[in-house]
């Protein structure tokens, strides 16, 4: 498969898998600030993106189902301190 692509691609890519993890939580963090920011139906949009990330990082499917139902943005940072420290 990868083959396919320069050697300077394959590491990129390497790199990218690597680190997805980190990735992930950047990205949750990052949703954290939009979400307070947002309003109205762009908000709902950045909860399911929320829930598509929490999949990614293989949550349990009750604190996933617990964190959506409350829908606070205090409760998803403390999700990401949690997660980063």
């Amino acid at each position: 498969m990868l083959d396919d692509f320069s050697a300077n691609q394959q590491k990129i890519i390497k790199r990218y898998y690597r680190n997805l993890d980190q990735i992930t939580k950047t990205r949750l963090a990052e949703l954290v600030t939009d979400i307070y920011l947002a309003e109205g139906k762009k908000k709902d949009r950045l909860w399911e993106n929320v829930r598509l990330v929490l999949v990614k990082l293989e949550l349990p499917e009750a604190r996933i189902s617990h964190l959506m139902a409350k829908k606070e943005p205090t409760l998803l940072a403390a999700l990401v301190k949690e997660l980063s420290g």
